[in-house]
């Protein structure tokens, strides 16, 4: 059987557990050399622990495979950065980014702390900011150098960023920055061979168990749908070659389901010609509504 991603330099961040380490793991099956990033921390983002990272890569060299463990913080720069070398250095390339890294402090809005609302941005928003930019600047320079790569960035929205959560504001903001972050990054990049995609994943992992108790339960037979390990194939893919012609996409991923993501488009449409007088919009607005599609539900109502 060929193995789609043979020979490919990937760095997957928070890759110690959950969907980071079930892509790891899928890329490596897929003859992906892997840089394991993970801080190990709790579900809040407190303490660490360098135990994960080295798990996952012990599995991959387990199967044959090479792979090393990386404990960089990757909201920091100088550190995304040295992330970023040290996969080129260990590997002699890099090709793939897959921003995964995050955790939750959920609240509801009214409640929400700003030390809370930072942290959440940071991992995230921040998090995915520094990797990429590093990465890209190296494929930038190796396109102007006249060595054009094949070049991937994959990050992780959320259904809370498409549509909002309820008690996950702080995430919810994140989450929907990835999504425009990637369109952005996709539009700017492809000069220097560079996608870039994003997913919105449903599946059960430290992050969702607590919101989605009933609905990520796992089932006791048959085929496990909330299974993170459902996700990464479609990661795997877009690290590939064979992606070469998809960029600037979101793709929703729950068990065997994989669906396009679409983002504001014009739904309707008034217009007056002219200023209007406030007092005369009720009964238009009205009308421009009822030719509306009603919004997505927030996740959580």
């Amino acid at each position: 059987m060929s193995r789609i991603c043979e020979g490919r330099v990937v760095i997957v961040t928070g890759a110690g557990r959950g969907l980071g380490r079930e892509h790891a793991l899928e890329l490596a099956r897929q003859g992906a050399r892997v840089v394991v990033n993970d801080l190990g921390v709790s579900n809040r983002g407190e303490g660490r622990d360098a135990s994960p990272a080295l798990e996952v890569v012990e599995a991959i060299v387990a199967m044959g495979g090479e792979a090393i463990a990386n404990g960089a913080d990757v909201a920091d720069g100088a550190q995304a950065r040295a992330l970023v070398d040290e996969a080129i250095a260990r590997f002699g390339r890099l090709d793939v980014v897959v921003n995964n890294a995050g955790f939750v402090r959920d609240r509801m809005f009214v409640s929400c702390t700003e030390d809370e609302w930072d942290a959440v941005l940071r991992v995230h928003l921040r998090g995915h900011f520094c990797v990429a930019r590093h990465a890209a600047a190296h494929w930038r320079d190796e396109a102007k150098a006249g060595r054009t790569p094949d070049a991937r960035i994959i990050n992780t929205s959320s259904g809370a960023g498409l549509a909002g959560s309820v008690g996950q504001s702080a995430y919810s903001a994140a989450k929907a920055g990835i999504a425009a972050l990637t369109l952005v990054q996709a539009a700017e990049l492809a000069r220097y061979g560079v996608t870039a995609n994003a997913l919105a994943p449903i599946a059960r992992t430290r992050m969702t168990e607590a919101v989605f108790a009933e609905a990520m339960k796992k089932p006791d037979r048959g085929f496990d749908a909330t299974d993170p390990a459902n996700v990464s194939p479609l990661v795997a893919w877009l690290a590939s070659a064979e992606s070469r012609g998809v960029t600037g996409r979101i793709w929703e991923v729950t068990g065997g389901r994989i669906s396009v993501m679409d983002g504001y488009r014009e739904e309707a449409r008034i217009d007056a010609g002219r200023r209007w007088d406030p007092a005369e919009l009720g009964p238009q607005v009205s009308a421009l509504l009822e030719r509306a599609r009603s919004p997505v539900a927030v996740y959580g109502t």
